[in-house]
């Protein structure tokens, strides 16, 4: 990935991040940037980055993009031509594959803890394919509907937990 698509790929997980459901636009990112780290780039530098006009970054500009979209200076610069980001061996054990993607991204949910809960339990079940297609029965139910029946499965405890 260039330079030019990461910093589009972070404006769009920035919009995402702050409630906006589409990407920042570069005049958002300006003007947010400006508000919130009381310094900024321009509109037409960023502009420029994004259109390839411009391939590098100065250090300084690298550390507040940084700063900003809050990723590590290193990662806004290109990739090699022949850089990968997957795995360059099978995994052997396929069936296991769920199980350790569950357990890998449990650690991205550490800022909701419930949510991280969830997917640390997840993990650590005999199967837990068929959790998540009982799991996915479930979503048929109203959130009325499934808390009645938690409560009735678990009417001593609030949280639905045994």
């Amino acid at each position: 990935m260039n330079l030019a698509e990461k910093l589009k790929h972070l404006r769009a997980v920035e919009g995402e991040l702050r409630g906006f459901n589409r990407p920042m636009t570069q005049t958002e990112v300006v003007k947010t940037m400006q508000e919130e780290l009381r310094v900024s780039i321009s509109q037409a530098y960023l502009s420029q980055l994004e259109a390839g006009k411009r391939v590098h970054l100065t250090a300084s500009s690298r550390d507040l993009l940084a700063d900003f979209f809050k990723v590590h200076p290193g990662y806004l610069v290109s990739d090699p031509p022949d850089y990968q980001t997957d795995l360059m061996t099978d995994v052997e054990d396929h069936r296991d594959r769920l199980g350790t993607w569950i357990i890998a991204n449990a650690e991205e949910w550490r800022g909701e803890a419930d949510v991280q809960q969830f997917f640390q339990h997840l993990a650590n079940v005999d199967d837990p394919r068929r959790y998540l297609a009982l799991f996915e029965q479930l979503l048929y139910l109203s959130a009325e509907q499934l808390a009645a029946l938690v409560e009735a499965l678990f009417p001593n405890d609030q949280n639905g937990h045994q």
